[in-house]
C-alpha cells in the first residue's frame, strides 16, 4: 500500500479543499492512504510533525467547496524557506524537512502551491529525493508557466467581478468612478480578465506601460460619467509612491474626475470555489496519482490546449521568466506575465477599454 502526504503551501485560494478532497477520494480506490501535512513545511518543522490522517470522515465532500486549506497554509511566525532564510536557520530548516519526511515513510508527496513554491521544490529537489514528488498549481494570479489554468484563478476573478458589480451600481448612482485596486503581484491576469468581465473602462496592469494623461483623456471623453478603472497591485508610477489605486485617484481627483477607491483585498482568495475550479480540481488530482501511479517524480501537472498532463519542474522552472527572489538569497523564482500577443489585450482594446501603449 502506497502513502501519500498533501501539503499546501504560500497563500490561499479556493479550490484547494476540492483538490485534497478528490485527492484522497482517488487514493482510496486504489487501496492508497493518505496523510495531510499541517502548516505547509511549518508542520514538517515540528517534532513529531504534524499531520492528519484522512478518511471518509475527515473532510466530507459537502465542505469541499470551501475556500481556505483544511490543512492551512501557515501561520504568523511560521518556519518556511523564507523565515529560515531570514533568521540564519536554513541549513537546520532543510535537514528538518529531510528528516521529517523520512520519519513520515511517504512514498509520494503531492505539494499544492504557487510559482514561488514550485520554483522552491525545484531548487531544493535533494530534499525530496527519497519520494516521488508532484506538483499541482494554484494560484489568483496566473503567474505559473507552462499551464494554461491554475486551480483557484477562476473563483477569483469571479468574486472580483461580484465586487465591482455591486460598485457599478452606485457609481453609476453618483456618477462617479471608482478605482478598484486588485491582487495579482506582478502579473496582470486577474486584473485583465476580471476587466473584460465587467466592462471596466480602464484596466491598469504591470505588464504594459501607461500614460496617466492619456487614462485621464479617456475617462473624460467616455461615453458616460461613471464606472470601474481597475488597477493591478503591481503597476508603479512615476515620481509618486504609495498604493497604485491611491496614486491614480489623486491624478483623477486633480483632473476634476469625481472618484474613490476601493480595496477587495482578500474578497479575491475566498468564495465558495466555482465549478470551472472544482472541474479543474479534479483534473489535476486524478493527474498527480496517475503520477505516482506510473512512478513519475519532479512533475508538476498542468493544461495546456485543454489536455492535462505532467511536466518536469525543471522544464516549468525554465520556461518562465526566472527572477532573484526578494526573500530568500540564492533563490530564483520562475514568473509568468500576461503575453504581448494575449488576446484578451485585442479584445479590450476592441471594447474600448484603456489599457495603455499596447502593440
Amino acid at each position: 500500500m502506497k502513502k501519500i502526504g498533501i501539503m499546501t503551501t504560500g497563500g490561499d485560494c479556493s479550490g484547494l479543499n476540492t483538490v485534497i478532497q478528490r485527492i484522497y477520494r482517488g487514493a482510496a480506490l486504489r487501496g492508497w492512504r493518505t496523510v495531510g501535512i499541517l502548516d505547509g513545511t511549518d508542520g514538517l518543522c515540528s517534532t513529531p510533525p504534524r499531520v492528519i490522517e484522512f478518511n471518509n470522515e475527515t473532510l466530507p465532500i459537502e465542505c469541499a467547496r470551501m475556500a481556505g486549506s483544511f490543512l492551512h497554509n501557515g501561520r504568523p511566525q511560521a518556519l518556511n524557506f523564507e523565515t529560515a532564510a531570514q533568521t540564519g536557520r536554513l541549513q537546520h530548516f532543510n535537514r528538518q524537512l529531510r528528516k521529517s519526511l523520512n520519519e513520515l515513510k511517504l512514498d509520494a508527496l503531492i505539494l499544492i502551491g504557487g510559482n514561488g513554491s514550485l520554483s522552491l521544490a525545484w531548487c531544493n529537489r535533494d530534499i525530496y529525493s527519497g519520494l516521488q514528488l508532484i506538483c499541482i498549481p494554484k494560484t489568483i494570479d496566473m503567474d505559473i508557466p507552462l499551464t494554461d489554468k491554475t486551480i483557484g484563478f477562476n473563483t477569483a476573478v469571479q468574486q472580483l467581478t461580484s465586487f465591482c458589480d455591486q460598485l457599478m451600481l452606485t457609481a453609476r448612482s453618483h456618477h462617479r468612478w471608482f478605482v478598484v485596486q486588485t491582487m495579482g503581484r506582478d502579473c496582470g491576469q486577474l486584473a485583465l480578465n476580471a476587466g473584460i468581465a465587467i466592462g471596466a473602462s480602464a484596466i491598469l496592469i504591470p505588464e504594459i506601460k501607461f500614460d496617466v494623461h492619456k487614462l485621464i483623456d479617456h475617462i473624460l471623453h467616455a461615453p458616460r460619467d461613471y464606472g470601474i478603472i481597475l488597477v493591478s497591485e503591481g503597476i508603479s508610477l512615476r515620481g509618486h509612491s504609495g498604493r497604485p489605486a491611491d496614486m491614480i485617484s489623486r491624478k483623477l481627483t486633480a483632473a476634476g474626475i469625481p472618484n474613490r477607491t476601493a480595496y477587495p483585498e482578500h474578497t479575491q482568495r475566498v468564495g465558495d470555489t466555482t465549478a470551472a475550479d472544482r472541474i479543474l480540481a479534479a483534473r489535476f488530482a486524478d493527474c498527480a496519482l496517475n503520477a505516482i501511479a506510473n512512478n513519475e517524480t519532479y512533475v508538476m501537472t498542468a493544461v495546456h490546449d485543454c489536455e492535462c498532463k505532467t511536466v518536469s519542474l525543471e522544464e516549468f522552472f525554465s520556461a518562465g521568466y526566472v527572477t532573484a527572489d526578494p526573500n530568500i538569497p540564492d533563490l530564483q523564482t520562475s514568473d509568468a506575465y500576461v503575453s504581448p500577443d494575449d488576446p484578451l489585450l485585442d479584445i479590450a482594446t476592441n471594447m474600448g477599454i484603456y489599457l495603455g501603449e499596447t502593440k
